[in-house]
């Protein structure tokens, strides 16, 4: 509980600074995710909450040894400052990378961040105003409701289904916002294997939804950390290959290289580049060049094309063994996503069961999810869970999954027993 939410006569007394801070600073509180790690990190509970990437499946001695000669051979460069705009042979491999996808940039137009995390605070601090309204996915992740937030943003949820956002739903929600006398100023989007929801926006989805959002002057915000991540063919074309002055694409090397490493990036704009690189400037001086510069080197000389094929074939397996068991252990009523990519199913409790309330009864059964309720600005969602994969072996899923389907079972019988009501205590 946050000083804010205790009676006036508690607070002073638990924070001598309570009436001093800014307003937004008055709303902060963790998110659901980070919440649950000190529980979830527990060997006897199965996470199935936050979505860390296996990295174990990296050559870690090899990259341990890369390391090494990186400070040896360059360590005047790895350990001084750089810019704020990122290291130029750093932009330069980055540049590769997203040619996968078809996004063919130039370095200059790619600002350097500490993850994708980064460049949400930063476009969220250039672009907002306490009131302006943001148009995201309903659900949405949790980490760009947050950033949102602290800049007291109106957040607007636009429905998906299973083909990811539903352009109807995105022209309607366009309309609601023009007949409040306001104007979005982004929609925020995560288009392929989405976290939470797991689903990918269709290929024949992507140009209208590009078109909706030129004609209403509406900026894209593409968030893009798991595309290279998909399991079946190709990577997806990215929304940013087919309008480069409408979109504002980002990446992070966290899912594809090393979660501790904090470098992700964007591809921006001209002008909105200029400010990312002012905002960042005023937030951190420079980023790490030592993350920067090892990114750099393993991207030179490590073969990351065949190490991504590693982590696609590894999650694939535990998407597979995470569905087997769902099919297999779920009671009637639950129903979830079948994601194509990525770390995250989505799964939906029968009527009357409220993933939040349920939580602690989980817990206690040595089992850990995040609720729905944190994918939503307006703390909606209750009877959703989202359910990661990345991490735990096949065989831990599916012994954290059957612990999970028992608690759900008990949640029914409740229900039953005295009303839905009784999930809510």
């Amino acid at each position: 509980m946050t000083a804010e939410e205790l009676p006036a006569s508690q607070r002073q007394r638990v924070d001598p600074y309570v009436g001093q801070y800014a307003e937004r600073a008055v709303g902060m509180v963790a998110s659901e995710i980070r919440a649950l790690f000190a529980v979830a990190a527990r060997p006897e509970i199965v996470s199935l909450a936050g979505g860390s990437p296996y990295v174990a499946a990296l050559p870690l001695d090899v990259v341990g040894h890369m390391i090494g000669q990186l400070v040896a051979n360059h360590g005047d460069r790895a350990l001084q400052y750089c810019t704020a705009q990122g290291d130029a042979g750093l932009r330069e491999r980055i540049c590769d990378v997203m040619a996968l996808e078809d996004v063919h940039a130039h370095p200059d137009e790619i600002v350097v961040t500490v993850g994708s995390q980064q460049a949400l605070d930063l476009l969220a601090r250039i672009f907002i105003d306490p009131g302006d309204v943001v148009l995201v996915e309903a659900p949405s992740y949790v980490g760009a409701l947050g950033a949102f937030a602290a800049y007291q943003a109106d957040v607007v949820h636009v429905a998906m289904d299973d083909d990811g956002l539903i352009p109807e739903a995105l022209e309607e929600a366009i309309r609601r916002t023009a007949a409040t006398g306001r104007q979005a100023k982004f929609l925020y989007t995560v288009p392929n294997f989405h976290n939470p929801a797991g689903v990918t926006l269709a290929a024949g989805r992507r140009p209208r939804i590009l078109d909706i959002c030129r004609r209403a002057g509406l900026l894209v915000v593409e968030d893009n950390p798991y595309g290279l991540l998909g399991f079946d063919g190709e990577p997806m074309r990215a929304l940013r290959a087919d309008d480069g002055e409408g979109v504002v694409y980002l990446g992070t090397f966290s899912k594809t290289f090393a979660a501790g490493v904090r470098v992700g990036w964007a591809v921006a704009p001209p002008a909105i580049k200029d400010k990312l690189i002012l905002a960042a400037e005023s937030a951190v001086l420079c980023h790490s060049s030592f993350s920067q510069l090892t990114v750099c080197e393993y991207l030179t000389t490590q073969p990351w094309r065949e190490q991504i094929k590693t982590f696609r074939e590894l999650y694939r397996e535990r998407r597979d063994a995470t569905l087997s068991a769902l099919s297999r252990m779920m009671p009637p009523g639950c129903r979830w996503t079948r994601p194509a990519g990525g770390f995250y199913v989505w799964l939906r409790l029968p009527e009357g069961v409220d993933s939040k309330a349920m939580l602690p009864r989980a817990i206690a059964s040595r089992v850990a999810y995040v609720p729905g309720t944190g994918f939503y600005a307006d703390g909606s969602g209750g009877q959703y869970a989202r359910l990661c994969y990345s991490f735990p072996s096949p065989d831990r899923i599916g012994e954290g999954i059957r612990r999970l389907a028992s608690v759900i079972e008990t949640e029914i019988q409740l229900r039953d027993d005295f009303g839905p009501a009784a999930g809510v205590r």
